[in-house]
């Protein structure tokens, strides 16, 4: 085979998937949009997905900047060096790693470093076997931190709301919508999932991420199988969890099921939770490295000369102007569900900067500022750096550290997606500070809105980690936890779990 031309596509795979949203996840946000209320929280974040989707495929950006987990499934023909294509998708992932299709995502778990081009010790995920044709399948998923996180695996017998469900189809349910309420916006719903019932604890949780490879618009060959798939789909859907746990319709887009033989000691129902950012795509190439066609496409997408557009609009009325540096008065007078626009000077911060700050690192630049839970992809371009995608992390894993940094710091606002907990909630409170609900996924949007990268700061965390002072114009979000001690995570979550206990009643 020709290593350069597999190589090439290869690279071409993963732009695709990066930036281009396959058409049967497309489709069915488009259908189910129309079912939410107008003018809604969740018709905001929606059209907000969908103004992201246009534009990441007019930038050939990440839709989102967590371009997550590389994980390739390929099927190979027998007698293929199945060595030497490992270490072509491996120079693939390094040249779009620095093109800015991918995000530096590969952490050593033992010493925090970051790689810096996407590869170590079990990255990229390869799924290799062999099968007897003389073509090379392979498809590629790129799955985010956030909706990796609420993932989850389940034993049965298990107890919810207090009633027992048993090893059967009735427990597997429960498992699959219990999974769905906790998931609520931390993993940047609307979620697909996959399922696995049985196998072994590793094998359910590959088996159910194996699930993710179906259409959407495919029907389950096991009739069984097929109407608990529908039937989750008509239940979650009325959990009024909606996009981004902002309440609504629609909350899931699709689950698949399937099933692993397991041992009789063992009964385990593994979820894996995929956001709307639903990142697949595949290729069949010949013996020497030629493409014979695409997967997870429609006819001539690619040749499709429709221009989309170069910038967003906000359509949500009486939205509210931030101009930093806010004060104190600005932030009392904010409420949960305001729409704001913020222009002014923001600064990134994820896990590694909160932990450094909370036992008793120094960084007096974000006093009294905003900092913004966020890793994005940025390509310095000689003195200067280019922002490829901008969009929010998920807050919930900063929760051990916030409150108090926002009382030794004077934060004003912080921004993120899912919403944080009880302690966060009490220092905004407290020390009159808001939370800010950005809308998961939309990295091209918020990266529309920094018109310039003041500086960089700890960059000894890495570039996700690293400390990024942003000027922005015209940055979306929506206050979801406000300085009067209300938060509309709380008032979805305690809905939608009275809705479930009424569904499993």
């Amino acid at each position: 085979m020709n290593t350069a031309k597999l190589k090439d596509n290869i690279l071409e795979l993963i732009r695709r998937t990066s930036a281009f949203l396959p058409p049967d996840v497309l489709n069915s946000i488009e259908s189910r949009m129309a079912f939410e209320q107008k003018g809604s929280l969740a018709d905001f974040a929606l059209d907000m997905v969908m103004q992201n989707i246009g534009l990441a495929k007019r930038k050939s950006g990440p839709i989102c900047q967590d371009t997550g987990t590389i994980a390739f499934t390929i099927k190979c023909p027998v007698g293929l060096n199945q060595i030497e294509l490992a270490n072509t998708i491996k120079k693939a992932i390094i040249e779009a790693t620095e093109k800015g299709y991918l995000r530096q995502n590969s952490v050593d778990s033992i010493t925090g470093k970051n790689t810096g081009n996407n590869l170590g010790h079990g990255h990229p995920v390869l799924h290799i076997e062999q099968w007897d044709f003389e073509d090379l399948d392979i498809r590629l998923t790129l799955k985010g931190g956030g909706c990796e996180n609420m993932s989850a695996q389940y034993k049965l017998p298990a107890e919810f709301n207090g009633k027992k469900y048993g090893r059967d189809l009735e427990g597997v349910r429960a498992c699959i919508l219990d999974a769905v309420l906790q998931a609520q916006g931390k993993g940047c719903g609307p979620g697909y999932l996959g399922v696995c019932i049985g196998g072994d604890r590793a094998m359910g949780y590959d088996w159910a991420k194996h699930q993710l490879l179906r259409e959407i618009d495919d029907t389950n060959p096991d009739p069984e199988l097929a109407d608990l798939e529908a039937r989750i789909m008509d239940e979650a859907n009325q959990l009024n969890i909606g996009p981004m746990g902002f309440g609504g319709k629609f909350t899931i887009g699709s689950c698949k099921i399937s099933a692993r033989n397991r041992l009789p000691a063992s009964f385990f129902v593994s979820v894996a939770y995929m956001c709307w950012a639903f990142r697949r795509r595949g290729v069949i190439l010949d013996s020497n490295g030629d493409i014979n066609h695409w997967l997870y496409q429609t006819p001539g997408e690619f040749e499709d000369r429709v221009e989309y557009p170069d910038s967003f609009t906000v359509k949500t009325k009486g939205v509210k102007v931030l101009n930093t540096p806010l004060n104190e008065a600005d932030i009392r007078a904010l409420k949960v569900g305001d729409s704001v626009l913020i222009h002014g000077t923001v600064f990134t911060g994820r896990d590694a900067v909160h932990k450094y700050l909370h036992e008793g690192g120094e960084l007096e630049q974000i006093r009294n500022g905003i900092i913004y839970h966020c890793g994005p992809v940025i390509l310095k371009e000689g003195k200067s750096y280019r922002v490829m995608a901008a969009g929010p992390t998920t807050s919930i894993r900063e929760e051990p550290y916030q409150g108090e940094i926002i009382k030794k710091f004077g934060i004003k606002a912080v921004i993120g997606k899912g919403g944080m907990g009880a302690k966060t909630l009490a220092a905004c409170k407290e020390h009159g500070a808001v939370y800010l609900h950005a809308i998961g996924g939309a990295a091209q949007i918020y990266a529309q809105c920094v018109k310039e990268v003041r500086g960089v700061y700890l960059e000894q965390f890495g570039s996700p980690e690293a400390v990024w002072e942003f000027k922005v114009e015209g940055f979306p979000a929506v206050v979801t936890m406000d300085s009067h001690g209300n938060s509309l995570h709380k008032i979805v979550f305690d809905d939608s779990s009275k809705k479930l206990k009424s569904i499993l009643k």
